[in-house]
Formats: structure tokens, C-alpha cells, sequence
């Protein structure tokens, strides 16, 4: 009896996967000895659980990251803007805009330009070089005008009649030196409460007498609630 064979025909496998015909199976060691190129945009992923090892994502203008695990992800509270790397002179910190949706980069201190300071800080042993520039304050005279230190550590007077200053805002520690100008031998009274019990505790005993040609220069600064007086000289 004569034996009959078969031949069943199997279609090539094509070296690149996007030009096959479709139906054909690739091999099992495919992602281990091949490129997959040309497959255009990834799809987004439904899992709840995708994860990418190895390489880098670049290009990404948002991420929405999970909330913590309690299943909510809102653009509200899960929106978080990939940021580039900050290269300026000036100090930064990542703040929330409001509304808690994106992240950014804050400027704290620009250390390129000039800079105010408000409010209290505290300065521990600061290394300063050059010397300090002060503020020169020239006060409006009047028969109780204020000596403010927060107006300058220099002020300047010139008498216009006889005077009874005060110092209703020096703070302990605080210190003015003040230019009195008197051309007309005007005085000052120093014996304000705002001074302290009994006015200026002047080092010598006595209060200064002023110049009548030059300015007359008074150091005045204050230890716990009195504030105390040296004449420096005229200039």
C-alpha cells in the first residue's frame, strides 16, 4: 500500500516586526535579541501598578502621581510639574501656587542686586567687610521733637528755639549719635521720661553745652530702659 506525506507551507518570519504580514508569530527570544523601532506613541497604561525600571523619560511636561494609596488621583491634588534644574546666584525653594497644583521654583534672595531686610533677624559673630553704611537722618525741628533711632544712627538738629526732645521709640541697645546745630544759643532740655527716670544720664554729670558756630556731636544709646548720653566734642 502506497504511503502518503503531506507538506504543510510556513511563511517566513520577517526581520523587521512593523513590515510583517500580519498573523505572523515572532519568535520567543524576540525583546532579548532585537529593537523594536518606528512603533510611534506608547499608549497610556490603565494599570493601577506600572512601574519603569532603567533608562530615562524625557520630554514629560506633567506627572499625575497617586495621593498616597487612598485610590484618588485629581489634578487638584496629584498634579506635580517636572521642573528644570535651577542654575541661578540667588537662593531658591520649591513652593506650591495656589491651589496646590503645580510646583515651582521661589526666589528667597537675589544675590546679584541690592537687597532690603525687614523685621528682626539675628546675626551671630557676622563677618563684615569694609565698613558699614548708615543712615543720615536730618530731624524736623520742633518743641518735642523725637530722636528715632529707627529714622538713622546719624541725625541731624538745628534748633530753631529752645527744645525738650524725646526718645519714645528707643529700644535697648539701640544707639544715635546727633548733630545739633545751634547758631542762636538756644538750649536743650534733656529731662524727658521718655529717656528714663529723670531724662539722659549724662557721662560727666551735666549736660553739654552747644556749640554756637559748629555742630555739637552727642552719642546717646540706651541700657535697659535708660538711655544714656556722652558729649563727643564739636565739628
Amino acid at each position: 500500500m502506497p504511503v502518503v506525506v503531506t507538506h504543510t507551507k510556513v511563511s517566513a518570519i520577517a526581520d523587521d516586526p512593523v513590515a510583517s504580514a500580519a498573523g505572523q508569530v515572532l519568535p520567543s527570544d524576540w525583546n532579548a535579541n532585537h529593537t523594536l523601532t518606528g512603533l510611534g506613541t506608547m499608549a497610556e497604561q490603565a494599570s493601577n501598578n506600572v512601574s519603569i525600571t532603567g533608562g530615562s523619560i524625557t520630554g514629560i511636561t506633567d506627572l499625575a502621581v497617586a495621593d498616597g494609596g487612598t485610590g484618588a488621583s485629581t489634578a487638584a491634588n496629584a498634579r506635580v510639574n517636572l521642573l528644570p534644574s535651577y542654575t541661578g546666584n540667588g537662593s531658591k525653594a520649591l513652593t506650591l501656587n495656589s491651589g496646590a497644583t503645580d510646583v515651582q521654583w521661589t526666589t528667597l534672595v537675589d544675590l546679584t542686586s541690592a537687597q532690603s531686610i525687614t523685621g528682626v533677624k539675628t546675626l551671630t559673630d557676622p563677618a563684615i567687610v569694609g565698613t558699614i553704611l548708615e543712615d543720615i537722618f536730618t530731624i524736623t525741628d520742633g518743641a518735642a521733637f523725637e530722636i528715632d533711632p529707627g529714622n538713622g544712627s546719624i541725625q541731624l538738629i538745628t534748633l530753631g528755639a529752645n527744645r525738650t526732645p524725646k526718645a519714645t521709640n528707643f529700644a535697648a541697645g539701640e544707639s544715635v549719635t546727633l548733630m545739633v546745630l545751634d547758631g542762636t544759643a538756644y538750649t536743650i532740655t534733656w529731662t524727658d521720661s521718655t529717656f528714663g527716670s529723670g531724662g539722659v544720664v549724662w557721662v560727666g554729670g551735666s549736660a553739654p553745652t552747644l556749640d554756637t558756630t559748629k555742630y555739637t556731636v552727642i552719642e546717646l544709646w540706651k541700657v535697659s530702659t535708660q538711655v544714656y548720653g556722652a558729649l563727643v566734642g564739636a565739628a
